[in-house]
């Protein structure tokens, strides 16, 4: 079957792989039908992390039942589905209390085991989330994501009526300005230094848009709100900067929740670290997207905001491509060759 494989740093291949096959009875085989390129892919992808050379790359993904173990109840040949890419030990003390996410033993499939960018990937029966007609295949290739947005929703305190900055609108922003609205969010402001992105944020709901380039975000926020900030400000954009700016933006007594990875320091002016301890800031910090009963409630409510419309993916995808087309597609973004948003990869065709 055609894949993609990562032997080292900007080193990653299309080639023909061993198709898997049922090995546990609780086995499943799934025919892939779109998969996304993830942040985390790009950053493993240019400077390595945890991954064995050769490995199938590669997570988000939906696709279509092709085979499954003979223990398998949920699912059948033929079901339209996509998958939760995480694995988890289930005996470690965080586990066993319930929070998956805080495995000790946490790893994702396209690292140790092999991922989506493939015809077919396999997973276990537990790991498998089944999507309606009304969900179509690049949709539901967003599933995960999704999840991971909803998963840093869930910890915070939010009430109805709330106001949020969401800072940094790239794939994971553009999520979380959705996200802020089903939580009951009044108003979002969507920050960036990208206008494109910007109008983006607005085609799916955010209320103000604030560009930091001429006018600090802090500054913006302040003269909109009258001095007083927002109840939930989060960081989606993983950069050194706007990790120390976010803490500016919550009012007193709010919220920061960091769902961006700052693959950097991150060195904290006075000014911004204050802000935590005089305005009395709760700081969470949010990973992946598994909760107890695993999958986790994200998985669920992710697919039905889908359904319902309110979680709508189509103007955050900038690519449909081929899967032979990864390479040169890794390349292109850790170059800035061109803009991109969501990429997403059709292993069927081409």
């Amino acid at each position: 079957m055609r894949t993609l494989n990562l032997y080292g740093k900007q080193d990653i291949r299309f080639e023909d792989t061993e198709k898997p096959s049922i090995e546990k009875a609780d086995d499943v085989i799934v025919k892939v039908k779109a998969v996304g390129i993830c942040g985390s892919d790009i950053s493993r992808y240019n400077k390595l992390g945890p991954y064995v050379e050769g490995m199938t790359f590669g997570h988000e993904f939906s696709g279509e039942i092709a085979e499954v173990g003979p223990e398998v109840t949920n699912v059948k040949p033929g079901d339209r589905v996509a998958g939760c890419p995480t694995l988890y030990c289930g005996e470690c003390e965080s586990c066993r209390k319930g929070e998956l996410s805080q495995c000790e033993q946490l790893t994702v499939i396209g690292a140790r085991h092999p991922g989506a960018y493939a015809e077919f990937v396999k997973l276990p029966a537990e790991n498998i989330v089944p999507i309606p007609d009304s969900v179509d295949f690049d949709t539901a290739a967003m599933v995960e994501p999704s999840a991971v947005v909803a998963h840093g929703f869930y910890r915070t305190s939010m009430q109805p009526g709330a106001e949020v900055a969401v800072m940094g609108c790239g794939n994971i922003g553009l999520l979380a300005v959705q996200w802020a609205k089903i939580f009951g969010a009044k108003k979002v402001y969507a920050i960036d230094i990208d206008d494109e992105k910007l109008q983006i944020a607005s085609e799916i709901g955010a209320d103000e848009l604030i560009n930091p380039k001429e006018k600090s975000a802090y500054d913006q926020i302040m003269e909109i709100t009258g001095g007083r900030g927002v109840d939930v400000a989060i960081e989606s954009a993983g950069s050194p900067i706007t990790s120390a700016q976010v803490f500016a933006l919550a009012k007193k007594g709010g919220e920061v929740v960091f769902m961006g990875i700052p693959y950097a320091d991150i060195n904290i002016e006075r000014f911004y670290f204050e802000k935590i301890v005089r305005n009395e800031l709760t700081v969470l910090g949010s990973w992946n997207a598994i909760s107890a009963p695993f999958p986790g409630k994200e998985w669920d409510t992710t697919v039905h905001y889908m359904s319902t419309g309110q979680i709508n993916v189509k103007p955050i995808i900038s690519h449909r491509l081929q899967l032979r087309q990864g390479p040169e597609t890794f390349e292109k973004i850790i170059n800035r060759d061109e803009s991109f948003g969501k990429v997403l990869f059709y292993p069927e065709i081409g």
